[in-house]
């Protein structure tokens, strides 16, 4: 059976969790770090931090365990699972031998700073560039941003006339969002077909992951790079920053941010780079952003699998055709038919029903918008049962056993792969059996073994 890989795209507070204690204590040198980190917090968590912020004395356990009433025990110990994970508080034993907590002094600091003003400015001000002749303003940011990012989608879906650096496709190749064979163009894999179906948000937040995961082996500072991921979410849309006094490292890093279209820098080596909407709301917690909206409202699917989406957008049009018939094309509307084989050519390349059945609700026209439920649910439920009906069957490999010379023998030996837990079928009419691959040298030595004394 095929595998179908899904995609994990981890949380802000998950990613973090997987780092070093030394790769975290040196992010929250910098507020605007903590700040990020806290702001992800569950409610509760950021209750415990703000009344631990300004003590610099360890409190008793027992008593930050009274802040939570006996019913929401559950709660609190989850907000000390998450609080623990990020390094934000530690473990301290109190005079007399009991144990207390106490936040973070490095967190502790830089969150007091961000919070209430001082230290160093984060990002660097433009002003003394002087006026910028080729200002942008927040509507030629957005656009800018959303073209860029399209054609990275573009090239996963193979459209000729989309072009990437040999860097980011190395990354969507490493990311396993495309495979590449030798002499081959890269193509799209399993795992990217599943992006591809993933709001703008999630497909940013997902590839920047692992663009991260990939930074130490480039030679860069993660601790550099994420700090300075941090404060292009707290930058002002429309304002330009210097790149006066960044590092060699950072530079690189901001002209892959640039191909991501997450800054807009006119050239390279142009001193000033506006940070666009996707880069401010990458890290914010935010669901939805401008670029994200020519996305949303253009599908009508009616009860007959018909399906009418309003759009002139190749991407849009290429992301219908991956579970859906093509029926017509007109200039900005395209008629296509939900159907067995297509929703299961779908499942076969990695998509899920759940994932079909969540790209026509959150792209579904005004018109739909206005029923409920969203979607039709005869089609919701086809869509499902093609998928149940895909996986009824299963494939195994084994190795197969047969040409038995007698009902004693086939009998012994099926006893004996049953007892090793390694038998996947067998059939007693015809003295068939079948065993895994790993189990096949043990029942092999056992028949010879059995040989030998009968």
């Amino acid at each position: 059976m095929k595998l179908r890989v899904q995609l994990q795209c981890k949380n802000l507070h998950e990613y973090l969790k997987e780092l070093s204690p030394d790769i975290l204590d040196r992010l929250y040198n910098h507020p605007a770090t903590c700040l990020a980190v806290f702001r992800e917090l569950p409610p509760l968590a950021k209750n415990y931090v703000m009344r631990m912020l300004f003590l610099d004395q360890p409190l008793p356990q027992a008593a930050v365990a009274l802040w939570v009433k006996k019913d929401n025990q559950k709660e609190h110990e989850q907000c000390v699972s998450v609080l623990s994970g990020l390094r934000l508080w530690h473990s301290q034993q109190l005079p007399g031998g009991l144990q207390g907590n106490v936040l973070n002094a490095i967190f502790r600091d830089n969150l007091r700073i961000a919070l209430l003003g001082g230290g160093k400015a984060w990002v660097d001000d433009a002003s003394q560039l002087g006026p910028d002749k080729h200002a942008r303003d927040i509507e030629s940011l957005d656009k800018y941003a959303l073209e860029r990012w399209e054609v990275i989608l573009h090239f996963m879906v193979g459209s000729p006339s989309a072009a990437v650096s040999q860097d980011l496709a190395q990354l969507l190749i490493q990311a396993g969002l495309m495979r590449s064979e030798v002499g081959d163009a890269p193509c799209i894999t399993s795992a990217g077909f599943q992006f591809l179906l993933l709001d703008t948000p999630s497909q940013l937040w997902y590839f920047t992951l692992q663009y991260l995961n990939t930074a130490q082996t480039r030679g860069m500072d993660l601790v550099e790079i994420l700090s300075f991921l941090f404060q292009l979410s707290f930058s002002t849309l429309g304002r330009d920053y210097s790149v006066e006094g960044m590092s060699d490292s950072l530079l690189t890093f901001l002209q892959h941010l640039r191909e991501f279209g997450l800054v807009f820098q006119r050239k390279r080596k142009s001193r000033r780079y506006y940070p666009t909407r996707l880069a401010i709301t990458l890290a914010s917690g935010v669901t939805a952003t401008a670029a994200d909206s020519t996305s949303a409202g253009f599908i009508i699917v009616e009860t007959n699998y018909r399906l009418y989406a309003y759009t002139d957008s190749e991407l849009q049009i290429a992301l219908v055709a991956l579970f859906s018939e093509m029926l017509y094309r007109f200039p900005n509307l395209v008629v296509a038919q939900v159907t067995r084989e297509s929703v299961q050519q779908a499942i076969a390349n990695g998509i899920t029903a759940q994932q079909i059945i969540h790209f026509l609700r959150t792209r579904a026209h005004p018109v739909m918008l206005k029923q409920t439920p969203v979607l039709p649910p005869t089609i919701t439920d086809q869509i499902r049962l093609w998928e149940l009906e895909r996986d009824r069957l299963q494939f195994t490999e084994g190795v197969l056993y047969n040409q038995f010379l007698s009902q004693a023998d086939f009998e012994v030996l099926c006893e004996r792969a049953r007892g090793l837990g390694v038998l996947v079928w067998h059939s007693t009419q015809r003295r068939v059996m079948v065993v895994t691959p790993a189990g096949h040298s043990d029942v092999k030595k056992f028949w010879k073994r059995q040989k030998h004394t009968s």
